[in-house]
């Protein structure tokens, strides 16, 4: 069946989780043509994308919209709708915004592989709302106007969408709650090839991660301050730079932002890695079991898909230094360690699986869908 292919992508401005199912998708798909709000990536970063350049919305052209393009946010709506993709037979857009609101007709397939429903426009509004200083004030008040008009759109586009394929179970009972539609999980790619298995442990513990409210960085250090005996590295750097350093003990060092060799080289010779964010994936604690390194990690979101409580980590079930500090005496006293276990459970999250995953998804659902259609 050949079929002309258009992937949708909110916005393309780095390489990150998002972009990697993207690069993942032109791989199998390499004929596809790319349609985003913006494209800002610089030559060297085009790799990921086979060196295509984006055709975008009207977006990419308003006053500095490559360092305030979130500031758009209230136009992308009009500007999604405006993106020209009838000429295509299959659609598949990657969305965690608005991408999923681009216009399909009733011959066109859209499969929409959803990263999230809007995360600041329903559940998480008021975690927003307070971490942006808006709870209160005329900017409060225009700032909820603009969201609920934001969750009206939203909720229009969803008959717009065949399929929903969401990054995680999580995702999927998101997706049910807010647009009333079932999704398949097809989890995203996580480069486990990357991540060679070491089975010599040094007696540190990790955390890596940009440093924003919701990634909670501040409390594990503050866990940890109250644990002069356990030893914590910390990297990454963000906002919150000075907040996790002012909580510092003499037994944790920030080393900020580190290249992705120093990265690896303490992730995979810790003996756990750290995490507190309830995130819908979640990508760097299954690297760290690629590694063959356990994780000790908040008990929500992606985490409990990727984690195996007792084999691969252990979860502490609220976002206190008291919870994180009794998962990790739990840890050091009863969990023994078997990496190459650990490994085994990231390899469920690889490349190669994703790939045939979706590939066989999207390929039985465009039998389905063109059998008793004609395409050219």
């Amino acid at each position: 069946m050949n079929l002309r292919i258009a992937l949708v992508h909110d916005w393309l401005i780095t390489y990150a989780g998002a972009e990697r199912v993207v690069e993942q998708i032109l791989a199998l798909y390499p004929s596809a043509d790319i349609f985003s709000m913006v494209d800002f990536l610089a030559d060297d970063q085009r790799g990921f994308v086979q060196g295509k350049k984006a055709q975008t919305s009207f977006i990419q052209k308003l006053p500095f919209v490559e360092k305030k393009y979130r500031g758009y946010l209230p136009l992308m709506p009009l500007a999604v709708e405006q993106l020209d993709v009838s000429a295509y037979d299959l659609v598949i857009s990657s969305s965690h915004a608005v991408a999923k609101g681009v216009i399909t007709g009733p011959d066109q397939l859209h499969i929409c592989y959803c990263h999230s429903p809007i995360r600041y426009a329903w559940d998480m509004q008021h975690q927003y709302l307070r971490e942006a200083g808006l709870t209160s004030g005329p900017k409060s008040w225009l700032a909820r106007w603009f969201l609920h008009k934001m969750r009206l759109w939203d909720l229009r586009t969803v008959n717009g969408v065949n399929y929903f394929v969401s990054n995680s179970d999580y995702i999927g009972r998101r997706i049910k709650k807010i647009y009333g539609r079932d999704a398949t999980t097809i989890y995203p790619n996580v480069a486990v090839e990357d991540f060679p298995l070491v089975e010599s442990k040094d007696d540190i513990y990790v955390t890596a991660s940009r440093m924003v409210p919701y990634k909670k960085v501040d409390l594990i250090v503050r866990a940890f301050a109250k644990m002069p005996d356990k030893k914590l590295v910390v990297i990454g750097d963000g906002p919150q730079w000075d907040k996790v350093k002012a909580a510092t003990a003499p037994n944790i060092e920030l080393l900020g932002y580190q290249p992705f060799d120093v990265l690896k080289e303490y992730i995979s010779r810790a003996k756990a890695f750290v995490f507190a964010a309830e995130e819908d994936f979640g990508i760097i604690p299954v690297e760290a079991q690629a590694c063959g390194t356990p994780v000790i990690a908040f008990g929500k979101g992606g985490a409990c898909e990727t984690i195996i409580e007792g084999e691969t980590g252990v979860f502490f079930h609220e976002q206190t230094e008291e919870s994180i500090c009794s998962a990790v005496k739990v840890f050091s006293e009863t969990f023994t360690l078997d990496p190459q276990c650990i490994r085994q459970n990231a390899e469920r999250f690889s490349t190669t699986v994703f790939r045939q995953t979706f590939q066989s998804f999207v390929q039985e659902r465009c039998e389905e869908f063109f059998k008793d259609r004609r395409v050219k």
